[in-house]
């Protein structure tokens, strides 16, 4: 792991990302009655994408939203101009990042053919998406905002169409928790322009096609888990190292699970929501490997996790697949969609670092070789065993190779550190297939009473 090459900078990146910054202020006011200052971000955006196929369309769609005359296949251009800088941004950090760790990287396939769509609603969901960008989010309201519930209701029952139906579900729930949007102090420009072209992109012909698939057969070994809680849902993440049963090149996988979840399920609860949907949950959590047979898996890496499809095998330290399997596990590809600089989660093994851990705000460095690395701990979830001080504590660590704000960061997902002179791994999903810790075993039960009033409750009314 070169830590130096994290730190140089990146040619052209800071100059995509200000073009982004750009188009983003300019929509953040609204494309409709658009300042001088505004209608130049427009400009720069296009003159970003001039050396691209988009650049007419681009040229063009500016020159219109300046004019107040842009329709939704002008937005749909501008949105398509941002989305490829950003992916341009994407693809930069993944080349420096795969220098970094000398990985890897397997070629994209050929995009899947595009299946039929009802061209009505995706024409409706884009014109939805047409107002808000007319009015902005300064300009948002309830009259605004809430015609895109009609769309959703339209397209949930449409399996090609519930990808986007969920993004605008979410984001109109979003939206309508803001307004109105004269009013708010602060606004999540980056995130609402990001949902906002993504839900233009995705009203397109096979923009929201099912990913190509084949099966496999060999054996899985567990790095870690990643888990992502909200209010209302959560969601586990197991990255590992997947080693082909002929003896191809093993490459790295990531197996997702996501559930609903009521607000009151806090913490290391959640493990009961997420471990009856996916039994690599408890693998992970008891450090086994898992034997695949004819597993789907997508060309991203995604597993498309089926429990006939798997059984548990021996015993797989992660630290041991870490050192061993790792470094020579070849990379996916990732789909054009998610080529998104947030969507960098690139899995690594450090050691032999110095960990330091700043007095005022408890956040905490590794340092190698003079070069030093950020390490997110607030992204070690509740859920489980690892806390920043056992970070700071550590002397090698599992994590995800991410990048926000102008920098790469690390997020872990376990350590080695010592304790009593002993040396004790700490893993941040040891609690995924239960566990005998008194704190997480207290929260497993405050869970379990949680679900079963939920449940009782929810039985009497479908009774009523």
């Amino acid at each position: 792991m070169r830590f130096d090459l994290l730190t140089e900078p990146v040619d052209g990146l800071d100059e995509a990302l200000a073009a982004v910054d750009a188009f983003d202020r300019a929509l953040t006011g609204g494309l409709l009655r658009l300042r001088p200052a505004q209608a130049a971000g427009l400009t720069e955006l296009a003159d970003a994408v001039a050396g691209s196929p988009l650049a007419a369309c681009a040229a063009e769609a500016a020159e219109k939203a300046a004019a107040g005359a842009a329709s939704e296949d002008h937005f749909l251009a501008l949105a398509a101009a941002r989305t490829a800088l950003l992916g341009s941004v994407h693809d930069a950090l993944t080349a420096r990042a795969d220098e970094a760790t000398g990985r890897t990287r397997e070629e994209a396939p050929a995009p899947a053919a595009a299946e039929p769509q009802a061209p009505n609603l995706t024409a409706a969901a884009r014109s939805w998406l047409g107002d808000l960008a007319r009015a902005g989010w300064q300009g948002i309201d309830h009259d605004v905002v809430s015609g895109s519930a009609q769309v959703v209701s339209a397209m949930l029952p449409d399996p090609g169409l519930r990808r986007l139906a969920a993004l605008l579900d979410g984001f109109s729930a979003e939206l309508a928790a803001s307004c109105p949007g004269a009013s708010l102090e602060r606004i999540p420009v980056r995130r609402w322009a990001d949902l906002w072209a993504r839900g233009m992109l995705l009203t397109l012909p096979g923009a929201a096609a099912a990913p190509a698939t084949e099966t496999v057969t060999g054996r899985l070994l567990p790095l870690g888990v990643d888990v992502q809680e909200h209010a209302t849902a959560a969601q586990a993440q197991v990255h590992a190292v997947f080693e082909p049963a002929d003896g191809g090149t093993p490459r790295l996988v990531r197996a997702s699970v996501s559930v609903p979840k009521p607000d009151t399920v806090l913490g290391a609860g959640v493990w009961q929501l997420l471990r009856p949907h996916m039994t690599l949950l408890a693998a992970a959590g008891e450090g086994r490997s898992m034997d695949l047979t004819d597993m789907p898996v997508t060309a991203e890496g995604d597993l498309i996790w089926q429990d006939d499809h798997a059984r548990t095998g021996e015993p797989a330290d992660a630290f041991a697949t870490a050192r061993v399997a790792l470094p020579t596990a070849a990379t996916p590809p990732t789909a054009p969609l998610d080529r998104h600089p947030v969507r960098l989660a690139h899995p690594v093994f450090l050691e032999g670092y110095t960990a330091e851990q700043d007095a005022d705000d408890e956040t905490v460095t590794f340092t190698l070789a003079g070069h030093r690395l950020a390490v997110d701990t607030d992204r070690v979830p509740a859920a489980g065993p690892l806390t920043p001080k056992a970070v700071a504590a550590s002397g090698a660590c599992i994590g995800l190779l991410r990048w926000d704000d102008g920098r790469f960061f690390l997020q872990p997902l376990a350590v080695e550190t010592t304790v009593r002179k002993k040396t004790v791994a700490v893993h941040a999903g040891a609690w995924a297939g239960g566990t005998t810790d008194k704190a997480g075993a207290k929260a497993e039960k405050a869970a379990t009473d949680a679900v079963a009033v939920l449940r009782e409750r929810a039985g009497r009314l479908l009774r009523k």
